[in-house]
């Protein structure tokens, strides 16, 4: 199941949780803090990880393994 991160508009409050993508609260659950319904679902960026080396002879990264296998 996927993390989503939401701003609360009652208090202000940014949190995660973990939903379902057919939750029915997906894109409103309770607030941790105040326990308003008033949240919003905030737009996040994604982490990417590349543990290879870039080789000196490779002048474009495109297509490359980007550390995976």
């Amino acid at each position: 199941m996927p993390i989503y991160e939401y701003h609360c508009k009652n208090c202000g409050n940014e949190f995660e949780k973990i939903m379902g993508f057919s939750d029915p609260r997906v894109n409103s659950p309770d607030c941790p803090n105040c326990q308003s319904d008033d949240t919003q679902k905030r737009l996040s960026t994604i982490a990417a990880y590349s543990g290879g080396k870039r080789s000196s002879s490779t002048t474009s990264s495109c297509g490359s393994s980007g550390g995976f296998s």
